[in-house]
């Protein structure tokens, strides 16, 4: 930090409230939140997800017209740290050290110790999520501002004027969001290595119970209806023959006597034949299918029932968050990286986004639907022959990392249907960068799921494997997968060739362009030409 925006942060910081005794700030008031939403208020995704949505939707409305006006509080800082004991008062206490400090020996000793005291502190208000927040304890766990006065006036009015409400219905959540969600039950807490149920724990095995009963209802629910939309084509396809045959024509000198069935005709008797036995082994399947429907609902039902009727309380909410925020901090961790900005508070010494590289939600959304239309695979999945759009939860981390990450492809209690976890620092470098690097990390761990033992071998983890061992490389082979998808969705998509061979076949296989972009390509140069015609040709041996 220069010594001049030290000596300015420390008078701001030092005009309101230096010499004052955390303990004794005042409780957040219910004062007037007109034109304010509800504190930690939800969105209504609620974990389910539509299977008939085939995109994003546009997004039309990125600020408010009228800013809010809680920064302006002069009571704010005092506010975002009250309620939370002795580590307020410690984050207080090392701020104000780091702040004064002169030489810059010292504060790389203090800096540490704030970090470490901030994420503490952090971890406590987090805790406050699943109930109602005041205004600057939500900001702080959405944005990371711990006093106004730390970012200028244009900053302040640039985050002031970002829309607070979930109102494109996404599952794109700021970090208060997110503990929200998890406290409440409507979101399961995100699975770590370090942290196992207990054996005893009744209640969490039943909500474990209940997860996978869950996936498995959707599963059934999505193969329902592909089923009744395969039966509805072959009744579409058996009037069609009935018409052909049903139309006659006269003979020729003979009044009102039709001709004999033409040869057409006659093959529609066959395809009748055809039409009409696969109708009926529809049927069947569609008949079992249905019983396991009513019984995957039976037993949601049964499990809801149980679960409603455990005594958790706010202990397992808590304990929730808790475990959650373990997850947080290190998926924080690892967007930053060794060599990265630790420092967890947002100020204007670190903070130099400009207004569309900064991850506030209505951007993200923007991004992943830019990134969809040139991989529309992205964020599908197969189960049972039938692909599924299943948008992932993402949780938007107020941190200055530069990489977003997957932490879970999906939840392991329900492979059908249940959305994956992707982690998008706020004020990175590169933003479309960053959450390039998540989906990368998503398509990898998903593909990689899906191959399971045989991920070295098939599909498209096994195809790249194979190619990076031939090429004797050294590292982490999934790092070097999502640099090349960068590459791929940046550079080839524009049809600037920037990939192996191999690696160029492998991706237009196994990760398509949409239509529109390998229309663009096949003109664009003959090496694209060359994968346009292997299409067709999979296509008529019905091998794709």
């Amino acid at each position: 930090m220069t010594e001049e925006f030290l000596k300015e942060l420390e008078a701001r910081l030092n005009g309101t409230e230096a010499d004052e005794e955390l303990e004794a700030l005042p409780e957040a008031e219910d004062g007037d939140d007109s034109g304010s939403p509800e504190a930690g208020s939800q969105d209504s995704d609620s974990g389910a997800v539509d299977l008939s949505v085939a995109g994003f939707p546009e997004v039309t409305k990125r600020f408010e017209q009228i800013p809010h006006k809680f920064f302006a509080n002069p009571d704010y800082y005092k506010i975002a740290l009250s309620h939370e004991g002795d580590i307020a008062q410690r984050v207080h206490t090392i701020l104000q050290k780091y702040l004064n400090a002169k030489d810059p020996k010292d504060r790389s000793v203090f800096r540490p110790q704030l970090i470490s005291a901030y994420w503490e502190f952090i971890r406590s208000a987090a805790k406050g999520a699943p109930g109602k927040l005041a205004e600057p304890k939500k900001f702080l766990l959405r944005y990371n501002l711990l006093h106004p006065n730390f970012i200028d006036a244009e900053t302040r009015n640039f985050f002031a004027k970002l829309v607070t409400e979930n109102e494109l219905n996404q599952p794109v959540y700021y970090l208060d969001e997110w503990f929200k969600a998890v406290g409440t039950g409507v979101i399961s807490a995100s699975t770590t290595d370090e942290v196992n149920i207990a054996r005893s724990n009744t209640q969490q095995k039943l909500q474990q119970l209940l997860e996978k009963a869950q996936g498995k209802l959707d599963g059934t629910r999505t193969l329902l209806k592909g089923k009744d939309s395969q039966r509805y084509d072959l009744e579409h396809n058996l009037q069609e023959c009935i018409h052909i045959i049903t139309e006659h024509y006269p003979l020729d000198n003979i009044e009102n006597v039709s001709a004999c069935y033409s040869e057409s005709q006659k093959r529609a008797f066959t395809d009748i034949q055809e039409v009409i036995k696969n109708l009926l082994k529809g049927d069947r399947e569609l008949a079992t299918m249905t019983k396991e429907y009513y019984q995957a609902e039976a037993d949601v039902h049964t499990l809801r029932e149980k679960v409603a009727d455990g005594d958790v309380g706010d202990v397992l909410d808590l304990k929730a968050v808790d475990s959650e925020f373990d997850t947080v901090r290190q998926a924080a961790k690892m967007t930053i990286g060794r060599q990265g900005n630790h420092f967890p508070v947002l100020i204007s010494e670190y903070f130099h986004c400009g207004p569309n590289d900064v991850g506030y939600r209505e951007n993200i959304i923007s991004m992943l639907a830019r990134i969809e239309s040139i991989d529309p695979e992205a964020f599908c999945r197969n189960y049972k022959n039938r692909l599924n759009r299943i948008v992932p939860y993402v949780i938007l981390l107020p941190t200055y990392g530069d990489t977003g990450i997957c932490w879970e492809p999906f939840d392991k209690h329900n492979r059908a249907t249940s959305r994956g976890r992707i982690v998008i620092p706020m004020y990175p470098k590169n933003l479309y960068y960053a959450v390039l690097c998540a989906i990368a990390d998503l398509r990898w761990q998903v593909a990689k799921e899906k191959a399971s033992y045989y991920w070295m071998e098939e599909g498209l983890t096994g195809n790249y494997y194979q190619w990076f061992a031939a090429q004797k490389l050294k590292g982490d082979v999934k790092e070097f997968f999502i640099q090349d998808y960068i590459i791929w969705m940046t550079k080839e998509a524009e049809g600037i060739q920037k990939l192996e061979k191999e690696i160029r076949g492998a991706f237009w296989r196994f990760m398509p362009f949409s239509k529109e972009v390998k229309e663009r390509l096949r003109n664009r140069s003959y090496v694209y030409q060359e994968l346009y015609q292997r299409d067709l040709n999979r296509a008529m041996s019905d091998g794709y």
